[in-house]
Formats: structure tokens, C-alpha cells, sequence
């Protein structure tokens, strides 16, 4: 059910459980003169689930993207950010990209074991795995379950190389798996910086580390001799896109190797939550920052298409572009290495019995 929250919940991002877009029926609730809709919502406790999967990584062919497989640990995020392009996919297991999406969680506890099966298939080829692509790997609930540490395990062992991407700080817990792959250029890392006003992350993704924190993070990775970029994402048009160049600068202070931006994206449900976040913290400039993203966008909230969607199109986005390469030129990013693909090995199976005759 849509339900619109007479005030946000603490330490929750969306404002609402809309419908999601595979339901044949839209509901509302309707004031039926008891001030039902005016009493405080009581907090949601955030559920885990078992995620029965057969498989875990997930192969891809968009042309956009810098990896061509991924694995998530988890679905939903517990992080909270109501401008997640992931919180639509919440749609498919028949729940609302609002606030299921950040209290009812799907973890993997096998996956581990059934990464190792993968890759060591005879068939498998070795490339990059990008790792927390779609939800964060390092969520507070990882802190609980260890299921990335376990993943990252399988993957040294196996000399197999990675990229990471996360808002969390919680990932300075496997610097010491991190650094020792670093050595052989097995792991790149990014984290994500949507701003860097304390009191405007709160809002946006309420249960991410603050943004200070991450800096302080790049700076732990950089010193342990991890490649470690930032990305700006997403860059909000009115709200946000003014902190690009103080963003790139903060992040190449703090030893930052590379960095790199995207445009907010609104696909599907995202775009009723997202006004509806902009209509209770940013109420005088939620039209603006509309009609900017509509500029961006050929006119709509969002485009899909590849090539598009996480840089859109026009003169704003045009500008934005341009302000990113002049920035990265004079700020003078050393960049990062290739991933070493030449070091994976295989786990070499056991002999069987009859080998002993």
C-alpha cells in the first residue's frame, strides 16, 4: 500500500511503500475522519531473509558499465538512499521499492561456496568481478553476517581480480585481505561521495557513513597501498552538482587515485519517491531541481538508454562534463592500473579414488 509517512522515520530515507509497478491494483489510504493519517508511524525493524540462490554471479552486456559480471550479496539496502537506481528491483520479488527495499533484506549465507563452484568450472574464464554493484556489499547487516568478507576470501585464494564499490567505511575490516591483493593487482576500489554537506547526507542516504568518514576511508585504503577512486554519484542537477569540483578536490587530498561522477537516475518507482523526498526536505527547490533533471533527460525524468543514462544529454549535461575534465586535469589524478587477470588459478581437484591403483 502507498503510504505517505506523516514525517520521515529516523534513519530510514524513503517516505513511502508505493505499489509496486507489477501490482494490478493501486491502493491509497483515504482520511476516514479518526486522524488515522496523522499519527506518528511507529519505526520498522529491518527483516533478513534467505536468498536460495543457485547461482551468484551475475553476467551483463552493457556497454556503459566497466565490468561484465557481478555478485551481491545481499538485495535491498539497508542504507537507506532514497535516489538508489537499485530500489525498483525490489519490484521483483513482489515488494515496494520504498521502505521494503531498506527493512526487508535478502542475504546469501552460501555465497561463498557457490562462488568457488563457479569459478572453478572448467569453462569458467577469468575477468573482473565487480562486487556490491547493485546494493552495497558493506551494509550495516555484513557487519552481522560476514558474507563479503567470506566472498572476498574465495577470491584471494583463488587470485582472482575485483573492484568494489561502497558508501561504507566498514570496509577498512578487510584491509588486510585488500592489501595483500593490492599487491598483485588484484582489487580496485571506489567509494561513492554524493556530497559533502553532514546535515544533506543525512537525509538523502540516512544510514551510509557520513561523508567526512569516507574521505577518512580513502585516505585508510590509500595508505595501505590499495588503488582507491571516488565517485561523485549521484550528482543531483540543482542540489548536489555545485560540490563536483570540491568532491574531486577532497577526494584527490585524501590520496584518491582516479574519480569520476553520474547523473541521478530515475527509473520506474524511483521517480514517485524521489518527489515525494524533494516535497518534504528541498520543498523550495523541488521544482527546479525537476525541471533540471527533465533537461538532462530529453524532457522525462529518466532515460534507459545506453550511452545515456548515466551521463543524460543536453547543455546542462554538457556543462557537467566539461567541469569534470577541467577539474581532473588540474587536479592531475595519478590513476590506477589494470587488473592483473594473468595470476587466477584453479582449485585442483581431488584425485579420485581409483587414481591410487
Amino acid at each position: 500500500m502507498s503510504k505517505k509517512l506523516n514525517q520521515p522515520l529516523k534513519g530510514r530515507g524513503a517516505l513511502s511503500n508505493p505499489d509496486n509497478r507489477f501490482e494490478e491494483i493501486s491502493r491509497e489510504l483515504i482520511d476516514d475522519g479518526w486522524d488515522n493519517l496523522e499519527q506518528t508511524s511507529e519505526a520498522i525493524r529491518t527483516s533478513l531473509t534467505v536468498d536460495s540462490a543457485k547461482s551468484v554471479i551475475s553476467y551483463n552486456q552493457s556497454p556503459d558499465v566497466p565490468f561484465d559480471r557481478s555478485i551481491n550479496p545481499y538485495r535491498g539496502c539497508e542504507h537507506g538512499c532514497v535516489y538508489c537506481f537499485a530500489r525498483p528491483t525490489h519490484a521483483w520479488l513482489g515488494l515496494s521499492p520504498g521502505l521494503d527495499f531498506e527493512t526487508k533484506l535478502f542475504y546469501k549465507p552460501d555465497a561463498a561456496e557457490l562462488l568457488k563452484k563457479e569459478i572453478n568450472k572448467k569453462n569458467y574464464r577469468c575477468a573482473p568481478i565487480a562486487v556490491g554493484i547493485n546494493t552495497d556489499a558493506y551494509q550495516p547487516v555484513e557487519r552481522k553476517l560476514g558474507i563479503t568478507r567470506q566472498i572476498l576470501e574465495v577470491l584471494s585464494e583463488h587470485r582472482h581480480p575485483l573492484s568494489i564499490v561502497t558508501k561504507s567505511a566498514m570496509i577498512e575490516r578487510d584491509i588486510d585481505i585488500l592489501a595483500e591483493m593490492a599487491k598483485h593487482d588484484l582489487v580496485q576500489i571506489a567509494i561513492s561521495i554524493t556530497t559533502l554537506d553532514h546535515d544533506l547526507a543525512r537525509t538523502l542516504e540516512p544510514r551510509a557513513s557520513a561523508p567526512q568518514r569516507r574521505l577518512q576511508t580513502v585516505a585508510r585504503l590509500s595508505d595501505a597501498g590499495i588503488p582507491v577512486a571516488v565517485l561523485a554519484a549521484p550528482l543531483i542537477p540543482v542540489l548536489t552538482d555545485s560540490e563536483l569540483e570540491k568532491i574531486l578536490s577532497a577526494a584527490r587530498q585524501a590520496g584518491a587515485d582516479w574519480a569520476d561522477y553520474v547523473l541521478l537516475r530515475l527509473p520506474h518507482e524511483l521517480k514517485e519517491l524521489f518527489q515525494d523526498w524533494l516535497n518534504q526536505h528541498q520543498p523550495l527547490k523541488a521544482e527546479h531541481i525537476k525541471s533540471r533533471i527533465r533537461d538532462c533527460r530529453g524532457g522525462r525524468d529518466y532515460q534507459a538508454q545506453f550511452g545515456k543514462r548515466m551521463r543524460g544529454e543536453g547543455i546542462f549535461a554538457e556543462l557537467l562534463k566539461k567541469r569534470y575534465q577541467l577539474a581532473m586535469k588540474q587536479l592531475d589524478f595519478p590513476g590506477v592500473s589494470e587488473l592483473n587477470m594473468d595470476l587466477f588459478k584453479q582449485s585442483t581437484p581431488a584425485k579420485a579414488q581409483l587414481d591410487l591403483f
